[in-house]
């Protein structure tokens, strides 16, 4: 695979101490080529949020590389981690993360703000209507049903055009036709801009509209196989 968005080389990961320190991540190696869309698969307690933490750069590995877009980010410190997060890589989460005291518009620019962009507003706002939400620009997320928060949060992590969008549960705290709409529309944002997605979650059939499925079981990559939408778009 030449170049791949994110390649793991070995990763292995610890968490707690004493009597509670438990490996979590097991000599994991994985290679996600660019504007591949993937999902982590597996039951709870398999590793699958922590290997996408690991990739977000929001865990740092015991052992081993990972590296986005050629860069080794576990050699990074604190502060260049934190610029090199706001300007590569976008994150979901399955509770949102709004800042309640900001309206949507400026949870949005935020991201923006602390990267020195001199005008983060219009940019946010071109964010927010790409996810049908330029009526909610001055609400704040308490106004805002969990639907159109989970919007805000998506805009929040596009706006920056990220080369990488990683989404941990995305759809969690959503009924059913709620989480349907934000996985159209998460998917519509990866075609748009690009970006490699990074997909965990429990539901089999969002899994297979991914490229990959890889499915993970006690820490360790069980398979790694492509999808019926993988297999149509693969080269021969």
């Amino acid at each position: 695979m030449p170049d791949p968005a994110i390649s793991l080389e070995n990763v292995n990961l610890t968490l707690g101490t004493g009597e509670a320190k438990a490996h979590i991540l097991k000599n994991i190696s994985l290679d996600i080529a660019k504007g591949e869309a993937v999902a982590l698969l597996g039951p709870s307690g398999s590793g699958k949020s922590t290997l996408l933490m690991t990739m977000a750069g929001l865990e740092a590995p015991d052992s081993g590389a990972v590296r986005i877009d050629g860069r080794r980010i576990d050699l990074m410190g604190e502060d260049e981690l934190a610029r090199f997060r706001g300007a590569h890589i976008g994150v979901v989460f399955q509770a949102f993360h709004l800042i309640q005291t900001l309206t949507a518009l400026e949870n949005v620019a935020l991201p923006l703000e602390l990267a020195g962009e001199p005008e983060p507003f219009p940019r946010a706002t071109e964010a927010l209507t790409q996810v049908g939400l330029a009526g909610r620009l001055r609400h704040y997320p308490a106004q805002m049903s969990g639907g159109e928060q989970q919007r805000v949060a998506l805009a929040r992590a596009m706006v920056a055009n990220p080369s990488l969008l990683v989404a941990d549960e995305p759809t969690g705290n959503l009924d059913q036709a709620v989480g349907a709409e934000i996985v159209d529309l998460i998917f519509a944002l990866n075609r748009t801009h690009g970006a490699t997605l990074v997909l965990v979650t429990h539901d089999e059939a969002l899994a297979r509209r991914c490229r990959r499925i890889v499915r993970l079981r006690n820490g360790r990559i069980e398979s790694d196989s492509a999808t019926a939408t993988g297999r149509e778009n693969a080269v021969v």
